[in-house]
C-alpha cells in the first residue's frame, strides 16, 4: 500500500452499517499504483476522526499526489488520508457512496444528495 510499515488502522462505518478497515498515514505519504479508496480525515476536538472528503481511484499513487480537492481539504484541516486497496471498481463505488451518504464531508459533492 505505502512505503510506511505498520500503519494504524481506523475503522469507518458506512450508512448501510457496513463497515469499513484503512490503514492511517499523513497527508504526503508516497502510495502504491494500485486501486483503493481513500479518506481525507482530520481528529475533532474529542481526538475522534472525521472525514474532509472521500474517495475511490483506480491508482492510489497518482490521485493523492496530486489531488483535485487539494485546497478544500487543506481549508478544512484535513491531516491524514486513510487508505485501503480494492481491486473492483464497483466495490470502491458501493464503498464510497455508502460513506459519503453517512459522513457527508465538506469537500464531497457528490452523493450527498
Amino acid at each position: 500500500m505505502s512505503k510506511q510499515t505498520k500503519a494504524p488502522t481506523c475503522t469507518w462505518p458506512g450508512k448501510s452499517g457496513k463497515k469499513y478497515n484503512y490503514h492511517v498515514y499523513p497527508i504526503g505519504t508516497n502510495f502504491v499504483a494500485q486501486p483503493g479508496n481513500y479518506i481525507f480525515a482530520k481528529k475533532n476536538a474529542k481526538g475522534y476522526w472525521v472525514p474532509v472528503y472521500i474517495g475511490q481511484t483506480d491508482n492510489l499513487q497518482r490521485r493523492l499526489s496530486n489531488h483535485n480537492e487539494a485546497a478544500c481539504v487543506r481549508r478544512n484541516g484535513g491531516t491524514h488520508v486513510h487508505a485501503h486497496l480494492n481491486v473492483i471498481e464497483r466495490d470502491r463505488l458501493a464503498e464510497e457512496k455508502d460513506l459519503i451518504q453517512y459522513w457527508k464531508p465538506p469537500c464531497n459533492d457528490q452523493h450527498v444528495g
